[in-house]
């Protein structure tokens, strides 16, 4: 089995190549898109789409080679069944709520425009795509067995938010013995303190993950075939 090895604080990643995976968070429109959620909450998304090239150059590598891609997508059923209470009453604190009409459709609901992923980053036929209510995207999902079962050990984050979805889910990774590596510039948030703040949360002596950059990462696969 091939290995590769990043750069990377606070110590290098290594990764066997076959086990490892790339995971895509939540680049839908609702986050990523000037008419979605988060900017209809009055959120400035450029920054969040600074993550989009850095991804787009990392997938058409890890696609040529082969490993895994999973992307996944913050979303609920129409009719919010899968809503708690709290979260919409939190939301619409910003003045949007989960499943109101936009431009692009039900905000954050399955099956609407809103909730797909960007044009730039569309899945391909046979990638999976983890829909989840939760911030984390092991929460409530199927996520866990479909690493399992595919022999998946190591993890590469990209995607948005640094502060809530991303972080979660890695989080969560952590205390599922998985080994982590986020992407600097392949994330975002809404703000560079938020984004900074949480990279530094998260590779805290190693805890939760290893942080490096996409360029390093591209640098350190395996060149393909």
């Amino acid at each position: 089995m091939s290995t590769f090895s990043v750069k990377a604080r606070p110590f290098d990643f290594e990764a066997p190549t076959e086990s490892t995976a790339l995971v895509v968070i939540d680049m839908q429109n609702d986050f990523c898109n000037e008419q979605g959620y988060l900017a209809l909450g009055g959120a400035d998304v450029s920054l969040v789409r600074g993550s989009v090239e850095p991804i787009r150059k990392v997938l058409e590598v890890v696609r040529r080679l082969g490993l895994l891609v999973i992307f996944t997508r913050e979303s609920h059923r129409p009719d919010l069944s899968d809503l708690p209470a709290v979260k919409q009453a939190m939301v619409a604190r910003h003045g949007v709520r989960i499943g109101d009409p936009g431009p692009l459709g039900r905000i954050l609901i399955r099956g609407s425009k809103s909730n797909e992923i960007i044009d730039e980053l569309q899945p391909l036929s046979g990638e999976i795509v983890i829909d989840k209510s939760g911030k984390g995207a092991f929460y409530g999902t199927d996520l866990e067995i479909l690493l399992r079962t595919r022999g998946i050990t190591h993890l590469v984050f990209t995607g948005v938010t640094t502060n809530v979805c991303v972080q979660s889910t890695i989080r969560e990774a952590a205390d599922r013995g998985f080994w982590n590596l986020v992407l600097d510039d392949a994330t975002a948030a809404i703000s560079q303190e938020l984004h900074k703040s949480s990279l530094e949360l998260l590779t805290y002596r190693g805890i939760f993950a290893q942080a490096s950059s996409s360029e390093d990462l591209l640098k350190a696969l395996p060149k393909p075939r």
